[in-house]
């Protein structure tokens, strides 16, 4: 089965603002097949913070969030996924972690789906032109890998 990593904003959100749209398309995905990876999963203990923090250096209970935790599973994901998802609909603020995911992404030769609005504050010639397809919206996205990594009997 093909894997699509859910990139976007994580920093500074709420842990519903980080998982609602990720697991909307885990389960969307599934319908087609296909599985979806979000960097929150086994992230249970951030279940109600209203400020999810870079990482999280301190807290023996949160061990997949130290920094270099974050790192290296977000960095194997986006290496060894098929497709990415880049959503970034809504974004208050550039994210770094996004843009260095776009990068691994795109060094191991994974196609990108970028969804973005006009006015996006994290509009840039060198991350749009490192994602193979633009749209402004998760539902075709969705369709866009769908269409890409889906049976191809379809």
């Amino acid at each position: 089965m093909s894997l699509v990593y859910l990139a976007g904003p994580i920093t500074g959100l709420s842990y519903e603002g980080c998982t609602d749209w990720r697991d909307g398309a885990v389960e969307e995905l599934a319908a087609h097949g296909l599985i979806g990876l979000s960097p929150m999963r086994g992230k249970d203990y951030l279940l109600g913070e209203k400020c999810v923090g870079d990482s999280y250096e301190n807290d023996p209970g949160k061990w997949m969030s130290t920094a270099k935790a974050v790192a290296a599973r977000d960095r194997f994901d986006c290496q060894r996924v098929d497709m990415v998802i880049l959503n970034l609909l809504g974004a208050e603020r550039v994210s770094i972690g996004s843009m260095i995911e776009v990068g691994w992404a795109d060094a191991a030769r994974v196609p990108i789906v970028l969804v973005m609005e006009d006015g996006n504050c994290m509009d840039h010639t060198m991350m749009t032109h490192l994602c193979g397809w633009q749209v402004d919206s998760l539902e075709k996205a969705i369709d866009t890998v769908v269409a890409i990594l889906g049976d191809p009997r379809a």
